[in-house]
Protein backbone atom coordinates (compact mmCIF):
# COMPACT_ATOMS: atom_id res chain seq x y z
CA UNK A 1 0.00 0.00 0.00
CA UNK A 2 1.46 3.53 -0.86
CA UNK A 3 1.63 5.34 2.38
CA UNK A 4 0.52 8.57 0.76
CA UNK A 5 -1.81 9.55 -2.83
CA UNK A 6 -2.42 13.06 -2.79
CA UNK A 7 -5.03 14.31 -5.68
CA UNK A 8 -7.04 17.56 -6.68
CA UNK A 9 -4.23 19.10 -8.24
CA UNK A 10 -4.82 21.44 -11.74
CA UNK A 11 -4.75 24.18 -13.99
CA UNK A 12 -6.80 27.31 -12.24
CA UNK A 13 -6.73 31.12 -13.25
CA UNK A 14 -4.83 33.74 -10.57
CA UNK A 15 -7.54 34.41 -7.50
CA UNK A 16 -9.23 31.21 -8.07
CA UNK A 17 -9.41 28.18 -5.70
CA UNK A 18 -8.41 24.51 -5.57
CA UNK A 19 -8.17 21.58 -2.41
CA UNK A 20 -5.86 19.11 -2.22
CA UNK A 21 -6.40 15.89 -0.71
CA UNK A 22 -4.35 13.78 0.83
CA UNK A 23 -5.09 9.71 1.46
CA UNK A 24 -2.69 8.14 4.09
CA UNK A 25 -2.18 4.74 5.06
CA UNK A 26 -3.33 4.27 9.09
CA UNK A 27 0.29 3.38 10.11
CA UNK A 28 1.71 6.88 9.10
CA UNK A 29 -1.44 8.62 9.66
CA UNK A 30 -2.65 7.72 13.28
CA UNK A 31 -1.69 10.65 16.23
CA UNK A 32 1.03 11.65 13.69
CA UNK A 33 1.44 15.35 12.39
CA UNK A 34 0.72 15.92 8.83
CA UNK A 35 1.55 19.03 6.27
CA UNK A 36 1.74 19.71 3.23
CA UNK A 37 5.25 21.13 1.24
CA UNK A 38 5.51 22.55 -2.34
CA UNK A 39 8.48 22.42 -4.74
CA UNK A 40 8.36 25.32 -7.19
CA UNK A 41 10.68 24.10 -10.45
CA UNK A 42 14.44 24.58 -10.06
CA UNK A 43 13.98 25.07 -6.54
CA UNK A 44 14.19 22.75 -3.15
CA UNK A 45 11.01 21.48 -1.34
CA UNK A 46 9.69 23.84 1.06
CA UNK A 47 6.72 23.67 3.86
CA UNK A 48 3.43 24.96 3.31
CA UNK A 49 1.12 23.88 6.41
CA UNK A 50 0.86 21.24 9.21
CA UNK A 51 -1.68 19.97 11.12
CA UNK A 52 -1.44 18.11 14.22
CA UNK A 53 -3.27 14.88 15.45
CA UNK A 54 -6.15 16.39 17.50
CA UNK A 55 -6.61 19.17 14.34
CA UNK A 56 -6.28 21.83 17.54
CA UNK A 57 -3.35 23.09 15.98
CA UNK A 58 -2.22 24.13 12.76
CA UNK A 59 0.74 25.75 10.90
CA UNK A 60 1.33 27.47 8.15
CA UNK A 61 3.90 29.53 5.99
CA UNK A 62 3.44 33.28 6.15
CA UNK A 63 2.87 33.48 1.98
CA UNK A 64 0.02 30.94 2.64
CA UNK A 65 -1.52 32.29 6.15
CA UNK A 66 -4.93 33.77 5.12
CA UNK A 67 -5.38 31.60 2.21
CA UNK A 68 -4.60 28.36 2.49
CA UNK A 69 -6.34 26.00 4.97
CA UNK A 70 -5.25 23.00 6.28
CA UNK A 71 -7.67 20.18 7.89
CA UNK A 72 -7.95 16.73 8.47
CA UNK A 73 -10.65 13.91 8.78
CA UNK A 74 -9.28 11.05 10.93
CA UNK A 75 -12.11 8.35 10.50
CA UNK A 76 -10.88 8.96 6.18
CA UNK A 77 -7.40 8.91 7.10
CA UNK A 78 -6.76 11.98 5.45
CA UNK A 79 -5.68 15.68 5.32
CA UNK A 80 -6.45 17.74 3.03
CA UNK A 81 -5.29 21.65 2.05
CA UNK A 82 -7.91 24.80 0.64
CA UNK A 83 -6.22 26.42 -1.49
CA UNK A 84 -7.99 30.20 -2.10
CA UNK A 85 -7.11 33.44 -3.77
CA UNK A 86 -4.27 31.15 -5.41
CA UNK A 87 -1.52 33.10 -7.28
CA UNK A 88 0.68 32.51 -10.07
CA UNK A 89 4.02 32.00 -7.77
CA UNK A 90 1.04 29.41 -5.85
CA UNK A 91 2.60 27.15 -8.87
CA UNK A 92 4.41 23.80 -8.06
CA UNK A 93 3.94 20.69 -7.49
CA UNK A 94 2.61 19.77 -4.02
CA UNK A 95 3.30 17.09 -1.54
CA UNK A 96 1.56 15.37 1.00
CA UNK A 97 3.95 14.78 4.04
CA UNK A 98 4.36 12.48 7.01
CA UNK A 99 6.66 11.55 9.90
CA UNK A 100 8.12 15.22 11.27
CA UNK A 101 7.27 16.54 14.44
CA UNK A 102 6.26 20.70 15.17
CA UNK A 103 6.73 22.59 18.44
CA UNK A 104 5.02 25.08 19.42
CA UNK A 105 7.17 27.84 18.40
CA UNK A 106 8.97 26.22 15.33
CA UNK A 107 7.05 23.69 12.67
CA UNK A 108 8.34 21.92 11.40
CA UNK A 109 10.96 20.98 13.81
CA UNK A 110 11.85 17.81 12.00
CA UNK A 111 12.29 16.52 8.09
CA UNK A 112 9.58 14.38 6.85
CA UNK A 113 10.06 11.12 6.72
CA UNK A 114 7.28 10.42 4.42
CA UNK A 115 6.08 12.12 0.84
CA UNK A 116 3.53 11.15 -1.56
CA UNK A 117 3.84 11.10 -5.43
CA UNK A 118 2.75 14.94 -5.78
CA UNK A 119 0.19 16.84 -7.66
CA UNK A 120 0.95 19.60 -10.13
CA UNK A 121 -1.23 22.73 -9.39
CA UNK A 122 -0.45 25.47 -12.05
CA UNK A 123 -1.64 29.03 -11.90
CA UNK A 124 -2.37 31.17 -14.24
CA UNK A 125 -1.90 34.87 -14.76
Amino acid sequence: QVPLVESGGGLVQAGGSLRLSCSASGRIFSYATMGWYYQRPGKEREFVAAITWTGSSAYYTDSFKGRFTISRDNDKNAIYLQMDSLKPEDTAVYYCASGFSCSDDTCPASYPDYFGQGTQVTVSS
